[in-house]
């Protein structure tokens, strides 16, 4: 048995100006500026999540992580397809609200639900230009592409930009886009998928996907989906990844946004209680299967993202109120361990030396 070193540095330490290509995900709900500001602080790449927030949050959340630390970070947003607003999606509407606001008096949950007219749309190039304005130098994206207008002002304003790909073909996309970094999400990943080219999920691995991604682009890959120890971040670097995501190892830690009941949940839920559902939301996303998604799920009530997500809000605010875990989204990844309590300074740190000391 002997030591082998491991060199951290290549093309992602080089194009994002840190020590390890290891990245804090975006995690939307669960990091915090809290967490981002640890991250820089061990020299990994924080992110910062946008999602769909209006451009006046998106700038008070960058101000306030840039007060916390003087180190790079991502932000991160969603550029899903929005639906166009007709009269069947109201119908549509009005009738979930109806089964929503029956099922939530069922759960004894004091629910507020937006009204159709109340659903307001985040446009990202609003977005865009806070980022610009604050001068944020990395951003990266899910849900789909920015339109070629957005990508060449990001690119005058010299913004690194990191895409999300769950196929080949999105992948090829974004490197014909001029996408610096492609993040190739495994459908073993927590949370949302960021599929954008097709209605269903890739059907397939994600360490087959990553394997066919390296062999068909030039641009450097992170890999997300099923990391949580040093084997398994080196079995994706062989594999082509230069940069490794990491959301479920860290959503137990001090600085994650997540009550200490919805981190217990996580710790005590049984290994077959994942799901791929789309009740929350109306978009594919890895979590704990639990009374709200079983409800919900193969039923006539899920509407289009984001009119879902903006519709269920109510009821994850109820259930976090009420600290029940059986009515609210827990995102979370097929590689479950442990949810240390930890800071991610101290879950990081340990992560690093396991690698620089794998033992072959």
């Amino acid at each position: 048995m002997s030591t082998k070193t491991f060199s951290w540095k290549n093309n992602i330490t080089t194009l994002l100006s840190i020590p390890y290509p290891i990245i804090q995900a975006p995690m939307f709900g669960v990091a915090t500026p809290r967490m981002v500001a640890a991250a820089g602080e061990i020299g990994v790449l924080g992110t910062l999540p946008l999602g769909d927030l209006p451009a006046t949050k998106c700038r008070e959340l960058i101000r306030e992580t840039k007060q916390l630390t003087s180190h790079p970070f991502a932000v991160n947003v969603f550029l899903n397809p929005l639906p166009e607003r007709t009269a069947e999606l109201k119908n549509q509407y009005t009738r979930t609200k109806q089964y929503l606001e029956d099922f939530s008096k069922q759960a004894n949950l004091d629910v507020q639900l937006a009204d159709y007219d109340q659903v307001v749309y985040t446009d990202y190039r609003d977005q865009v230009d806070a980022i610009i304005a604050e001068g944020c130098q990395i951003v990266s994206f899910t849900f789909g592409v920015f339109d070629e207008a957005t990508i060449a002002k990001l690119k005058q304003h010299g913004v690194i930009l990191i895409g999300t790909a769950t196929s080949v073909a999105e992948a090829q996309l974004l490197e014909q886009k001029g996408i610096d970094i492609i993040c190739v999400q495994g459908i073993e990943a927590g949370g949302h998928q960021g599929t954008f080219l097709r209605e269903t999920l890739p059907e397939i691995g994600g360490l087959s996907l990553l394997a066919k991604v390296y062999e068909t682009v030039k641009t450097p890959l992170i890999y997300a989906g099923g990391l949580y120890n040093a084997s398994t971040l080196l079995a994706v670097k062989t594999l082509g990844a230069q940069g490794f995501a990491l959301g479920s190892l860290l959503m137990g830690s001090e600085e994650s946004n997540l009550a200490e009941f919805e981190k217990e949940a996580l710790r005590q839920a049984a290994e077959d209680q994942l799901v791929l559902t789309k009740s929350f939301s109306g978009r594919y996303a890895r979590g704990l299967r639990n009374t709200f998604t079983q409800k919900l799920d193969h039923s006539d009530y899920i509407l289009p993202y984001p009119f879902q997500n903006k519709l269920t809000v109510g009821f994850r605010i109820a259930a976090k109120k009420k600290e029940d875990a059986q009515f609210l989204s827990l995102w979370t990844g097929q590689s479950r361990g442990p949810y240390p309590g930890a800071s991610i300074k101290v879950i990081l740190t340990q992560l690093i030396q396991d690698v620089e000391t794998y033992q072959q």
